[in-house]
């Protein structure tokens, strides 16, 4: 069942994870150091990243695709997991100089390119993976919610709008055999994202759920596949 979270709740995370002047420039996940630019959505604040890059199905040896890469946390996954070739795209230009550093710091540079772009927006038209992946913004707002800076666009998908251009255009980059998934939570608004996939002419199956008790309440992961009906 959707639990319902509030714009300022979602906030207010986000907020008490980066105010102050001693944020640090590096984390630790998934037993590995990480960099972490100013302006770019922290790995840590849940566990959705280490969750989502515990739980994927890399196409060992294929190519793969992560929209809004953040710090570079499952696309550099990606690559050490046996991926050939790792495309890595933010609508956040900061975020796509932390990915590239964070490949450069794990020696996975020569298998994964960031690109800045607006989903599918920097690809060639012909670019094709063996796995698409986007751990979605899930907050539900209204599409006048007002986005003030970048990291709001980290939480905050108005109308879920992103979330329907991601369901339209994906099946145009993916290979014969192709994967496609979104990872959520019990927190976003399913019953709209399985409207939106019906509307795309797919169906959702949830492949993976991972419940972790984090400081406010226990939160529900959920890895997602969709697929022709």
């Amino acid at each position: 069942m959707t639990v319902k979270e509030s714009p300022e709740a979602a906030e207010a995370v986000l907020n008490r994870a980066l105010e102050g002047e001693d944020l640090p420039d590096s984390f630790t996940l998934l037993g590995r150091e990480w960099d972490l630019h100013r302006e770019v959505f922290p790995g840590t604040i849940t566990a959705a990243t280490e969750v989502m890059a515990s739980v994927l199905p890399y196409p060992q040896g294929g190519s793969f695709l992560e929209v809004g890469c953040g710090t570079g946390v499952i696309a550099v996954t990606a690559a050490l997991s046996g991926c050939a070739q790792v495309t890595a795209l933010d609508i956040n230009d900061k975020a796509v100089a932390n990915t590239e550093a964070n490949a450069a710091r794990h020696g996975v540079a020569d298998r994964v390119r960031a690109l800045h772009s607006d989903l599918f927006g920097a690809l060639e038209a012909d670019d094709r993976f063996d796995a698409i992946f986007w751990n979605v913004p899930w907050t539900y707002v209204e599409d006048d919610f007002g986005i003030k800076n970048q990291l709001h666009k980290a939480i905050f998908d108005p109308g879920y709008q992103g979330q329907a251009r991601y369901l339209a255009g994906a099946p145009r980059h993916l290979a014969e055999g192709g994967r496609l998934f979104i990872g959520t939570a019990d927190l976003g608004d399913r019953d709209m994202l399985d409207k939106f996939a019906e509307d795309a002419g797919m169906r959702v199956t949830l492949v993976h759920r991972v419940r972790r008790i984090e400081v406010v309440r226990i939160m529900e992961y959920h890895l997602l596949e969709l697929g022709p009906k």
